[in-house]
């Protein structure tokens, strides 16, 4: 899920809460910012501290004046070999390629376990907000082609696309198969998205009021919940487990309708935890025919019209490929 939808998820957990509705109406929304905060901060902890003190063996930065995608195959078979002989984790970070202030040259790199190698090739140029610009597609792009040297085991999606801000990092280790892990964004949903963690954050806010510890920990277990519903999962009860545990793989974190769902039914609920919380309203309906009119009916129209639209496309929606060549 986006930043914006664990935020009023944690909002929304709050709204649950009468003491935070009964302290919001006295002139206190001290609760509802609490959980809003914790609703974000596993994510913050992640993107805006963690990732930056998170080591390296191997570090790819490709030349933006020789689009040579070997290298970057070689780099990433040299780190499966490095692994799979020593059995210590080797984690490999692939820079991005900027060129001037908004824009970036995209490639891509496939981890193929069946095929047992690494293809990579360079694509357009595309601006920050991930649009390719006309004319910058490369007129001759080699692959790169890498032979893995041990098998590999994917637990995320065996395409790469890394093109705009930080690039993506990989930590490769080999398990008691002799098979060698693939673990996408190590840094990412460990420590701070488990619920180990989560407790330990509720016991501090507890230190002011228990009411607060347990705004925080709903609103964390949420976000951990929300998570899992993607590819990559959580590490849900570190020290004593050590990897994260896979995800139900419905959605992808950058879905635009799942994080616009959530972010609707979000606001419905507090608005339906407010609106009970008022002793005489002057309009009184029930949850049922909220939910209905402003949820069910509305999203069922969309997905109508969606499948229309769809099928006068022969059966194409819109998505983002996953396709190794751009």
């Amino acid at each position: 899920m986006k930043g914006i939808a664990h935020f009023i998820s944690g909002v929304a957990v709050a709204s649950f809460c009468p003491w935070a509705v009964e302290a919001a109406q006295n002139g206190n929304p001290a609760f509802f910012i609490l959980g809003a905060a914790a609703g974000v901060l596993p994510d913050t902890i992640d993107f805006k501290f963690y990732r930056f003190f998170y080591h390296h063996e191997i570090s790819v930065e490709p030349d933006p004046n020789r689009l040579d995608p070997q290298p970057i195959a070689d780099a990433v078979a040299a780190a499966v070999a490095e692994a799979a002989a020593t059995g210590w984790p080797v984690r490999v970070k692939l820079a991005t390629i900027r060129i001037g202030a908004d824009n970036w040259r995209q490639y891509r790199v496939k981890i193929d376990p069946e095929a047992g190698e690494v293809r990579v090739q360079f694509g357009p140029v595309v601006s920050t907000g991930q649009v390719p610009q006309p004319g910058t597609l490369p007129a001759n792009r080699p692959v790169g082609l890498a032979k893995l040297s041990a098998p590999v085991l994917q637990s995320y999606e065996p395409t790469y696309t890394v093109d705009i801000f930080d690039g993506p990092s990989f930590k490769f280790i080999r398990n008691q198969a002799g098979q060698v892990e693939i673990e996408f964004l190590p840094w990412h949903r460990n420590w701070s998205h488990s619920l180990t963690f989560g407790a330990c954050l509720a016991g501090l806010a507890s230190f002011w009021t228990w009411q607060a510890g347990v705004v925080v920990f709903g609103a964390h277990v949420l976000h951990v919940i929300e998570d899992q519903m993607g590819h990559m999962g959580t590490n849900l009860l570190p020290p004593f487990t050590k990897k994260r545990m896979p995800g139900l793989k419905i959605m992808h974190s950058g879905d635009a309708f799942p994080n616009f769902g959530c972010v609707w039914l979000c606001c419905l609920l507090i608005f339906w935890n407010l609106y009970a919380a008022i002793p005489e309203p002057l309009y009184r309906f029930s949850f049922v025919r909220l939910m209905l009119y402003a949820m069910i009916i509305p999203f069922a129209v969309f997905g109508v019209v969606r499948w229309l639209l769809v099928r006068a496309d022969k059966g194409h929606p819109e998505t983002l490929s996953t396709e190794w060549n751009v």
